[in-house]
């Protein structure tokens, strides 16, 4: 089967045409395109909803025509619209929903809204045997809008066991990199900066600043709880604090630079401490057969060698899998992924008839919760 997937929830337009193998579960990218809006949102600092609400008016149809000739199919071939119904940016996320709903309309086709977070999660089975998704699986989900670790008994059966009481880790790593000057999206940038510590430490020759930058310390929130929540709030004032005690010294360029590789690098591994030791806690208690990431945050290098090495030392019989990187982002082909798990459900339900009528029943949600299904 054919699947046209739309994804808006926040600032990228993306559409991407998937081919799916009902028989053996197995799931093609054939076309995933992303348009982003980064240099809109730069220079605000972060996302604008109406502002990006109106680049995905004016870029949904071309994007929609680039995936289904990169795909080399047309919309007659298409047996399922899938859509991020939620959540999100109401705003972005009209724009698809209705986009969606009018395509279903006109030309007949099954319609399925898609959780945004149900999206990220089913990243991991795209390009991947599926079968490698032994469950119970464990999965942390890291965004910018979601910190949460999720226990899945089967295909859509989703329990949140742990999540962020405040800033989500995605949040945390824009907010750091907006008091540093760093620029947006701060993820990215500030896991770049992160990365230049050891070099720029080992090049100092001046031993008492060298000290004195490998001495900062960041708190690591909430580890100690006892439960497998999250909070990242008092570590991003932790950072503020810190900056405004460095602002006083008067520093030059140059060594104002180094205090900020600094400060990115603990920070990082402040956040990734938390992040890998909660899902450790949490591998050993609810025993899972498969961890999985998901999320943009997913994407940082030093969350997902933690992470994994933790894994592989204290449960080497677990199954540890990640999207690759083009899939961690937001993108239209995990909305796809997920949306074939939902219809294999629906099939063996009897109830695909009903998705015919989705074009006048699907709403936009911000605020959708991930309901089992």
């Amino acid at each position: 089967m054919k699947i046209l997937a739309i994804e808006t929830s926040c600032d990228d337009t993306s559409v991407a045409i998937m081919d799916c193998d009902e028989k053996n579960w197995a799931i093609k990218t054939l076309s995933n395109v992303v348009s982003s809006q980064i240099a809109i949102h730069t220079k605000w600092g972060g996302v604008v909803p109406n502002l990006a609400a109106r680049e995905h008016l004016k870029n949904l149809i071309p994007v929609l025509s680039e995936a289904l000739e990169k795909s080399n199919q047309t919309i007659n071939e298409i047996d399922l619209i899938a859509v991020t119904e939620g959540p999100g940016l109401i705003p972005a996320l009209l724009i698809g929903t209705n986009g969606a709903k009018a395509l279903a309309y006109t030309k007949n086709i099954a319609l399925l809204g898609v959780h945004h977070v149900e999206g990220h999660l089913y990243a991991n089975i795209i390009n991947n045997d599926i079968s490698q998704m032994k469950f119970p699986v464990l999965a942390l989900t890291v965004s910018g809008g979601h910190t949460q670790i999720i226990l899945m008994k089967d295909h859509l059966n989703y329990e949140i066991i742990g999540q962020t009481q405040d800033d989500a880790a995605g949040e945390a790593f824009d907010k750091v990199a907006k008091m540093l000057q760093l620029g947006y999206p701060g993820g990215p940038i500030v896991s770049e900066y992160a990365a230049k510590f050891d070099d720029a430490i080992n090049s100092l020759k001046d031993s008492e600043l060298k000290e004195e930058l490998t001495c900062i310390k960041f708190p690591r929130p909430m580890l100690a709880s006892g439960d497998f929540n999250f909070s990242f709030s008092g570590l991003k004032t932790s950072v503020l604090y810190f900056i405004r005690k460095i602002e006083q010294k008067n520093l030059s360029k140059e060594i104002l630079e180094l205090y900020k590789i600094a400060i990115c690098y603990e920070f990082q591994n402040a956040a990734v401490d938390v992040l890998a030791k909660k899902m450790s806690k949490a591998t050993e208690k609810l025993e899972p057969k498969t961890v999985i990431m998901a999320g943009g945050v997913s994407a940082n290098s030093t969350l997902q060698n933690s992470l994994k090495n933790e894994i592989s030392k204290k449960y080497p019989s677990i199954n540890f899998i990640n999207p690759t990187i083009k899939l961690c982002g937001d993108n239209a082909a995990m909305i796809g992924a997920a949306a074939f798990v939902k219809y294999q459900k629906l099939k063996e339900e009897g109830s695909l008839k009903t998705l015919k009528a989705n074009w006048k029943k699907l709403e936009a949600n911000s605020n959708l919760k991930l309901e089992s299904y």
